[in-house]
């Protein structure tokens, strides 16, 4: 086999890239077409999935440096200028903003850095002012338009986002500090900031009415993350030698690494996306693993679910608009927006006659990563015992034992802490839907059926549960619904024994009450 370029694993430098060797994934003909396009630009994408990158590369066409682009794209492109120009790079990824202080050494620093470059007037007090006077002086000193690039331009909002005092004021500093962009429109060449979400109406943009956002532009789809075209091609010697160790064919392989790592759509009816960094690590690996989640869930989404009393499959399932999914409102109560901007929902279908987007899990690596993350914050499961306690559930449902099956789940409310449980419908719901969810079968909530709606059907390769549940009811009610309302005729065919569950809720004990199995299976 061809000796294979080296994987850039964890690098985001263009420069480095292009000089080592590394394999590179030309996205260039998408910075072309930007540059010619037009002069502000806007990108949310989640994270490790090549802004980094994509701004290094920009920053490297700015600087001049036409040599490292020799057999891409932009090096045929005649009407190109590559000409120096100044770049002011602000990367706001590699500090914790848990302060407003975080935020304006960050932001000093760059300043400083930029001032001894190009000069500083002391008159300039505010970040604002001084930003204004720094890309003022660059231009003049220079002769040409200034680039500026920002990388995470939202890192504090977010990680502020269950903290509205410290949110405002992380929004008042970098709104202040970015309207140096409009202001000094005529000595500005191209800019992009890029980040994983968009904070949008009395936020940090509300002021930049010049800054287009290309986050859900059906001709940028592409700009980051593989498509499965550039799989299929640049990539696929690394295909041919992951699937030759792990002894399977490379169709074989594309299929495990499509269902395992693809599946992010950012507009509609738009080409699916691989996730970079997994794909890479799963090539420099040759194994499926869940790479991105390794490398850490931000505590904020769980925070924002338990905050909004979200119900988990309903967030796995939602319906919504362009105008909700494109813009984070800082007093909204969906955690929705944040969530698929965060790239744990992407887009699964879109109706165009009513404009609604139907969202759902990109892939398994991101369906099985974030359901595990998030069953510690909805039981005392630690996640250290996450996978033993999902081994006993799953060998209860395997083996047909309803009973023990219950008696787990009763037990699991029993140890739950108080403070989680005030909603309690709410809460018996997300966390029977996550605990079904981590066994690996096929489950469905709300399950629409000619009749009704059943709460949730979990199907093993046996056995198929048809679970009712009430609140301050009785299970007896529950199991009469599913034999009056005929839930089970859908699954009569499938050569599996039916097992009907009705379960009841209890306020007072803030547990299930009771529990009714019919037919009751025979204990192996």
């Amino acid at each position: 086999m061809t000796q294979l370029k080296t994987l850039p694993i964890g690098i985001q430098e263009f420069e480095k890239i292009r000089k080592g060797n590394y394999l590179y994934i030309d996205k260039t003909e998408f910075i072309y077409n930007m540059i010619k396009g037009g002069s502000y630009y806007f990108l949310s994408r989640p994270r490790r999935f090549g802004k980094s990158l994509l701004l290094s590369t920009i920053h490297a066409i700015f600087d001049g440096k036409r040599e490292l682009f020799d057999g891409l794209a932009i090096a045929d492109k005649t009407d190109m200028d590559w000409a120096k120009h100044p770049v002011l790079h602000l990367d706001l990824n590699t500090e914790k903003y848990d302060s407003k202080e975080k935020l304006e050494d960050k932001i000093d620093l760059f300043l400083s850095e930029a001032e001894n470059l190009y000069g500083k007037n002391t008159k300039e007090k505010s970040f604002g002012t001084r930003f204004e006077g720094i890309i003022q002086r660059a231009y003049d000193k220079t002769g040409k338009g200034v680039v500026i690039l920002v990388d995470e331009y939202d890192k504090p909002m977010l990680q502020a986002i269950t903290n509205d005092e410290l949110q405002n004021e992380f929004r008042g500093t970098l709104k202040g500090f970015y309207g140096a962009l409009k202001s000094k429109d005529g000595c500005i060449k191209f800019a992009l900031l890029t980040g994983v979400t968009k904070f949008g109406k009395v936020s940090v943009f509300s002021d930049l009415n010049n800054l287009k956002d290309i986050s859900m532009d059906h001709r940028y789809t592409s700009i980051c993350g593989i498509t499965e075209e550039e799989l299929k091609s640049m990539m696929f010697p690394y295909v041919e030698r992951m699937a030759t160790a792990n002894n399977i064919t490379t169709d074989e392989c594309l299929v495990k690494l499509k269902n395992q790592y693809d599946g992010y759509h950012f507009c509609e009816e738009s080409t699916g996306m691989y996730n970079p960094f997994s794909l890479l690590n799963a090539f420099d690996e040759n194994r499926f693993k869940s790479y991105w989640f390794e490398t850490g869930t931000p505590t904020y989404l769980a925070e924002l679910l338990l905050k909004h009393k979200f119900n988990l499959h309903k967030m796995a399932t939602c319906q919504t608009t362009t105008k909700i999914l494109d813009s984070i409102d800082p007093n909204s109560t969906s955690p929705i927006p944040v969530i698929y901007q965060s790239g744990y929902l992407t887009i699964k279908d879109y109706d165009p006659l009513f404009k609604l987007y139907t969202l759902g899990f990109p892939n398994q690596e991101v369906e099985e990563g974030f359901i595990d993350f998030l069953l510690p914050y909805y039981t005392p499961i630690d996640a250290i015992d996450t996978a033993f306690s999902i081994h006993q559930f799953v060998q209860d449902l395997n083996a047909g034992n309803a009973e023990k099956f219950v008696k787990r789940l009763k037990s699991l409310f029993a140890d739950t802490p108080y403070m989680l449980i005030k909603d309690l419908e709410n809460h018996y719901q997300n966390v029977i839907w996550l605990i079904c969810k981590l066994t690996g079968f096929y489950v469905q909530a709300e399950y629409m059926t000619s009749e009704g709606r059943i709460d949730l059907v979990l199907q093993t390769p046996k056995y198929c549960y048809v679970m009712e549940f009430k609140l301050d009811g009785t299970a007896e009610e529950a199991l009469a619904q599913i034999e009056d309302k005929h839930y089970t005729l859908p699954f009569e065919q499938n050569g599996q024994q039916i097992i009907h569950i009705g379960m009841n809720f209890s306020k007072e004990t803030r547990n299930i009450e009771k529990v009714i199995i019919s037919p009751t299976p025979a204990l192996p």
